[in-house]
């Protein structure tokens, strides 16, 4: 077949530094730039596959999110903007990995076992972030599709926003303070703001023309660190709000007139959104359901609020924005949104024609039809595809502005219990297996017993250990009601951890 000449052609140019191996996981592939070229290459090769079997655009993007700059990744993106499914998550890890002269073979394989018509036309698109080796990565992508025969007819910087929220012409002028992790994300923002100039004002810090991808900046620093981006004065009480270098994820912060940090992580977004939509379906009187997706790491505050006060659906589900968003796609509506501030809203076919029914009868009242208007404008402005910072900050502040609510008020919902999170390193993180949505450990035998036993001596307790991706570590996560019974519970069950699930090195200390 000539499409294989080709192949081994153009994989010369791409070579594969013997006895690297990588896998794909949740985040694609994610290592340091250096070692990535020969992955984009295949890469590029498997999307043009993925689109032949499917008769659809495929998406690849080269981007390593929150990982600092010298770092890069590469995720392939299918057709309704779905992550891989898991057979081809394998095939990814199986052209990666294959040897030099096994590669041919490796990509024959693929094509047998899923009956690709190689005749069919194929087109990848192909997005990059701000990093500077993007660039020659994205062009490693390209050589990879061009070698089985695909096109690339749109490749870029990617990321846009499509319908601003309307509400945002109708209230007064709000500030805030945005840091765009000098990545892509800046770079949208600042070409938006003009549009934006009457209903939200905003600063724009780390935007790109000075500083490091991620340096000392961006939501995962805001978050793990628990305070502002570096060399960033804000004024007590502004509001502000994080990128991460892709502008995938957003957290929201202030501080107040103590100078004490206020983070109002991804939990705290799907609670505003969630109860809002859930007050605008009851005043627009739809009989749509609305649910919240979390994981095991949501706090445990968020999940009584919604469940208790606010009468929403929560459901659980394992660590991972694919199980995430296959859970919320089974309701009319559905909000999911990580600790760390990736998540979106998801409306069903049958939810976006109700509420445009309503919507545009003129028979309808005035209170429904502002409801319907409202909740319109919602589904206009959120990317339901994907997790996307900046329309997830234009629904934030149509929010805010509607009901009139300051960020401390909104931080006010609720109040986060203490938690906290430790790892173990283990010899084997294969011997830790969970279920439960990854919230009870069934293996090995005796440590749910014993995590049972330990949550049982603190109050508003729970805590639970899951195996780690892509390293020998188990991940301890426990929230009590102080921070001093988080803390000890959390230094506990990692010693039960080390004890029967074959710790390494010296035994966890407790926290000082």
């Amino acid at each position: 077949m000539a499409e294989f000449q080709e192949v081994l052609k153009q994989s010369a140019l791409h070579p594969k530094p013997a006895g690297l191996c990588l896998q794909y996981g949740t985040a694609g592939f994610r290592t340091n730039a250096k070692q990535l070229d020969h992955i984009m290459f295949r890469m590029g090769m498997l999307a043009t596959l993925r689109s032949k079997k499917t008769q659809a655009t495929i998406g690849v993007m080269v981007t390593a999110s929150h990982n600092p700059e010298e770092d890069n990744g590469v995720k392939l993106v299918d057709p309704m903007g779905e992550m891989l499914t898991p057979a081809w998550e394998d095939y990814a890890t199986q052209l990666a990995n294959a040897e030099q002269d096994d590669l041919a073979r490796a990509v024959k394989e693929v094509i047998q076992k899923e009956a690709i018509d190689m005749s069919r036309e194929a087109n990848v698109f192909v997005g990059k972030d701000t990093r500077s080796s993007s660039p020659a990565l994205s062009q490693a992508v390209i050589d990879g599709v061009s070698a089985l025969g695909g096109h690339t007819p749109l490749h870029g910087l990617v990321s846009e926003h499509k319908g601003l929220c309307s509400t945002h012409q109708k209230y007064d002028q709000k500030h805030l303070c945005v840091d765009g992790a000098n990545g892509i994300g800046a770079l949208k923002v600042r070409e938006m703001e003009h549009h934006l100039q009457k209903g939200l004002q905003i600063s724009l810090f780390n935007d790109g023309s000075k500083g490091k991808l991620n340096h000392q900046c961006g939501a995962d620093f805001v978050k793990v660190q628990q305070k502002p981006p570096a060399d960033i004065e804000i004024n007590p009480g502004e509001r502000c709000c994080s990128f991460d270098g892709d502008a995938d994820r957003i957290v929201y912060y202030y501080t107040d007139s103590d100078g004490r940090f206020h983070l109002l992580d991804g939990d705290k977004i799907a609670t505003l959104i969630s109860t809002f939509l859930k007050e605008l379906l009851t005043q627009a009187g739809l009989d749509l359901n609305i649910a919240v997706v979390q994981t095991a790491y949501a706090n445990g505050s968020s999940t009584l609020y919604l469940e208790n006060t606010m009468k929403v659906i929560v459901k659980c589900t394992k660590t991972g924005v694919k199980h995430l968003h296959h859970e919320a796609q089974k309701f009319d509506i559905g909000v999911y949104f990580e600790a760390n501030g990736h998540g979106t809203v998801l409306f069903s076919q049958a939810a976006v024609e109700k509420i445009q029914q309503l919507a545009e009868d003129a028979n309808s009242d005035d209170t429904k039809k502002r409801a319907a208007l409202l909740l319109q404008s919602t589904v206009n402005v959120i990317n339901q595809t994907v997790g996307d910072a900046i329309s997830d900050m234009l629904l934030i502040e149509a929010i805010l502005a509607v009901r009139g609510m300051t960020v401390q008020q909104w931080d006010a919902m609720y109040t986060d219990l203490p938690n906290r999170q430790l790892k173990v390193k283990v010899s084997d993180r294969r011997v830790i297996d969970t279920t439960d949505a990854e919230r009870r450990a069934v293996s090995p035998a005796g440590l749910q017993d014993a995590i049972d036993s330990l949550v049982k001596k603190y109050r508003q307790a729970r805590s639970f250990v899951r195996p780690s991706g892509t390293e020998d570590v188990v991940r301890v996560y426990a929230e009590a009601e102080t921070q001093e019974s988080a803390d000890a519970l959390a230094h506990e069950v990692s010693l039960a951890v080390y004890r029967l699930a074959g710790g390494v090195g010296d035994e966890p200390k407790p926290l000082q």
